[in-house]
């Protein structure tokens, strides 16, 4: 337990001594380079997955030179650095994620995009942001989950949220692609990670975030395995209920393929949620307590 404390401190004390210097340095990068701005984040997290003892297995890469939406299961506020670190990213994040203390002050640093889904006129204005940021060349991320797991398994995609990314999917570019993204937190200190234990980098449900982060900093070094889709073009998709259910079930057999340790093992199709079952779920993301998104 000594241990744990002492490692979880040195990291805190070099994640802040690391940090704090540098927000003034993208604060400044904001204003006078957009290009800089999108990319001193990717390099930030690098670093801070290093600090985090985080290590990145990836198959598959984030398209570059046209404008992505990244669709990602969610587990835990480490999502955020693993993420981050793979390309320079932006985030779709719920209003509510703006009034947290210093975790604000770093989403807007990343410029993230804040939604307040229960305003339609504030969602479309989101949406209005987000589709010119596309139309740009930016690579958002969004949980479409719509609240995260206990990382054994991925929620029901909730298709509303593509609507506040993708409006009626009117183009914001005629490249735009949508590539689909897995992350499963495989191992502690080398050591595989069983389902039982699976759930301690979880942060989900109701839990308090600076108690979880302590004691996933306790844990030691982490091995995050992620899968990244290959770039399907905006257009292929009918409307925002066919791009959340066939990225669902892209996510959902990329994390138990490897969870299953059968990552690309074309026989291995879990099993979906049925339509009660659907519902249910997804009316229960909606009254527990939402994380990022």
């Amino acid at each position: 337990m000594a241990t744990g404390s002492l490692r979880a401190s040195a990291v805190l004390t070099a994640f802040f001594g690391f940090t704090l210097p540098l927000m003034p340095v993208q604060a400044v990068l904001l204003r006078v380079s957009e290009r800089s701005a999108r990319r001193f984040p990717h390099w930030y997290h690098r670093q801070v997955c290093r600090i985090l003892g985080i290590t990145l297995n990836v198959e598959g890469e984030v398209a570059r030179g046209v404008p992505v939406l990244l669709v990602s299961n969610h587990t835990s506020w480490l999502d955020i650095p693993v993420l981050s670190a793979l390309a320079p990213v932006s985030f779709v994040a719920k209003q509510e994620v703006g009034g947290w203390p210093f975790v604000s002050a770093l989403a807007r640093l990343q410029r993230s995009v804040f939604v307040d889904r229960t305003r339609r006129l504030a969602t479309g204005e989101a949406t209005s942001e987000i589709m010119a940021r596309l139309g740009t060349g930016d690579t958002i991320v969004l949980f479409a989950e719509g609240t995260s797991s206990d990382g054994n398994r991925v929620l029901p995609f909730r298709s509303s949220l593509f609507g506040a990314v993708t409006g009626d999917l009117a183009l914001p570019s005629p490249r735009a692609v949508v590539q689909t993204v897995a992350v499963v937190y495989t191992h502690i200190h080398g050591i595989p990670i069983t389902r039982a234990e699976r759930p301690r980098l979880g942060w989900y449900g109701n839990m308090e975030m600076t108690s979880h982060a302590w004691g996933v900093l306790k844990s030691g070094p982490i091995t995050a395995t992620i899968k990244i889709g290959p770039p399907v073009p905006l257009s292929d998709y009918a409307d925002r209920k066919d791009l959340a259910l066939r990225s669902e079930r892209l996510v959902r057999r990329a994390v138990h393929g490897i969870l299953r340790g059968r990552p690309n093992d074309p026989d291995l199709i879990p099993v979906e949620p049925g339509g009660e079952s659907r519902r249910k779920k997804l009316a229960s993301t909606r009254a527990r307590s939402e994380k990022w998104t």
